[in-house]
């Protein structure tokens, strides 16, 4: 029986006329433009991106976009989903197993690859109509990482270069891949990102087999230490730039006290890496020889840094274990963000859990939320959990949950409590505790003056007092506050819980989500 597509190449075809997996397999059956579309922005929905650009680069002269922090329109679909990127796979075609992967070999789902070209000219189109802002890139690994690096890396070249693209671009970096295909995709992206899947090697062993941390941490370390070498030649800290308000914070993960990472003595000038990057015969040279440009390549290294993702509920990890990762990975490899992903039961395997389980939606927020606490409220892992108490409390928030835990440090006297310190009480963030500390210069606060700063009184007024008053008569016992804030959290909890993680927000459908026309 003839296949009801053909292929650009002679390839094998199995019993249900589809393309085998060999040598010619990125360029496979032919698909309209609008169908691998479909296919390969579905496929991506599991890769998280919901964050903004972190670079400042403003427009250039003939060419498109920027990648300016307001360039980036901040619009989050429902489940907190970035949609201001053109968020794709290269190709869902993959020669790995993982178990958790909707993509993995194995699976029966339908497949396509797009090429460099159309990539590109979707970008531009949908640019134009401002649908999207910038692009993120991911990709299934086809043969083998060199040469699924060399595709990503020869797509965002031509972006660049041929179609003059100089907006945000963020790509996920395949492991394994050589170091200088890792070098060329940090140059022409703005941010790169090297998935770490699983919290531990036994995990990444159970469920990822082709996979294994030495080709994850490795190529991270080189990006960490790529970035700061940059960042020092041009002047600025070799550490990526965090909140103004963390320089108050002693006990911050990011204060000098606390980093373990330790630069390399000897530092390369930006032009000597450049010069490694685009010398003869590296693979900068062998990918579209007529089109590069080497003065437009000659850009800052991953200029919004590098982040990495790890799947949630998966595996038996503890919340405690998984916070104290996201901790080392910070003060190691200085990434930029920690993306946490509720696993999403859609493969059947004794390995994994059943189909009938419930994707961890909540407990993935409340892990975000203490990423959060970590990073801009000055907390450390072993303070918000421990080996004792390994997992959250999934009916409050972290902050709370702490705080119940140490009420013996509360009430809190705004009129004199450190900067520090407020930031430890629920409802009070670093832009109302900064407020705090300016305004009580002037004048005795009030909880009318905390609520017009900011403060979210509702959490926040059974852990503090104005002048040694509290606002209203409680008991500061942990049974009475948590059975209140967790009466509080109901509404928020649910819909958190009951969210729709498995769909992805499309460019042709608002999901009946739009206002009654007229």
């Amino acid at each position: 029986m003839k296949s009801m597509f053909t292929c650009k190449e002679t390839c094998l075809l199995d019993k249900k006329n589809k393309c085998l997996y060999n040598k010619h397999m990125f360029e496979l059956c032919d698909y309209s433009l609008n169908q691998k579309l479909e296919i390969l922005a579905d496929a991506a929905k599991y890769d998280v991106a919901c964050t903004s650009s972190g670079v400042d680069r403003k427009g250039k002269k003939g060419f498109l976009g920027n990648a300016r922090a307001c360039g980036i329109c901040h619009s989050f679909a429902a489940d907190g989903r970035c949609i201001s990127l053109l968020k794709i796979l290269m190709t869902n075609h993959c020669i790995y197993d993982c178990k958790y992967c909707i993509n993995r070999k194995s699976n029966d789902v339908p497949r396509a690859t797009f090429t460099p070209k159309e990539i590109c000219e979707l970008v531009i189109e949908f640019y134009k109509r401002n649908y999207i802002e910038g692009l993120f890139l991911s990709s299934g690994v086809i043969n083998n990482p060199a040469y699924t690096m060399e595709r990503i890396c020869e797509t965002l070249l031509l972006l660049r270069t041929q179609y003059k693209f100089n907006g945000y671009i963020h790509v996920k970096s395949i492991p394994g891949a050589p170091e200088e295909l890792l070098a060329t995709a940090g140059y022409l992206a703005d941010r790169i990102s090297i998935n770490m899947e699983l919290p531990t090697e036994e995990s990444l062993k159970k469920l990822a087999p082709n996979k294994s941390f030495e080709t994850i941490m490795t190529p991270m370390g080189l990006v960490s230490d790529t970035i700061a070498t940059h960042r020092l030649a041009i002047g600025k800290s070799a550490r990526m730039e965090r909140s103004n308000g963390n320089k108050y914070l002693n006990n911050s993960i990011f204060s000098n006290n606390n980093l373990k990472m330790e630069m390399k003595n000897e530092q390369l000038s930006l032009s000597d890496t450049m010069n490694t990057v685009i010398s003869n015969g590296s693979s900068a040279d062998k990918l579209l020889p007529n089109t590069r440009d080497k003065y437009h390549l000659k850009r800052a290294f991953a200029p919004a840094g590098q982040s990495t993702q790890m799947i949630i509920g998966a595996t038996d990890e503890t919340d405690f274990h998984l916070i104290q990762t996201t901790q080392k990975l910070y003060q190691t490899y200085d990434l930029k963000r920690v993306f946490y992903s509720a696993y999403i039961p859609i493969n059947e395997d004794s390995a994994l859990p059943s189909l009938d389980t419930a994707p961890p939606l909540l407990r993935e927020h409340r892990l975000y939320q203490a990423d959060w606490l970590l990073r801009f409220y000055g907390f450390q892992a072993k303070e918000l959990l421990s080996e004792d108490r390994p997992n959250f409390n999934e009916k409050i928030d972290p902050k709370c949950d702490w705080a119940l835990r140490h009420l013996e440090m509360f009430p809190v006297e705004v009129q004199t409590a450190s900067y520090e310190v407020l930031l430890r009480i629920p409802g009070i963030g670093p832009k109302s505790a900064a407020r705090i500390v300016s305004a009580r210069r002037y004048g005795t606060l009030t909880f009318e003056h905390l609520k017009k700063i900011g403060v979210v009184l509702k959490r926040a007024h059974y852990f503090l007092t104005c002048s040694g008053k509290m606002m209203y008569h409680i008991p500061i016992e942990e049974k009475y506050i948590l059975n209140q804030l967790i009466t509080l959290n109901r509404s928020d909890n649910w819909q958190v819980a009951h969210q729709n993680q498995n769909r992805q927000m499309s460019l042709f459908s608002d999901f009946n989500l739009g206002g009654a026309s007229g």
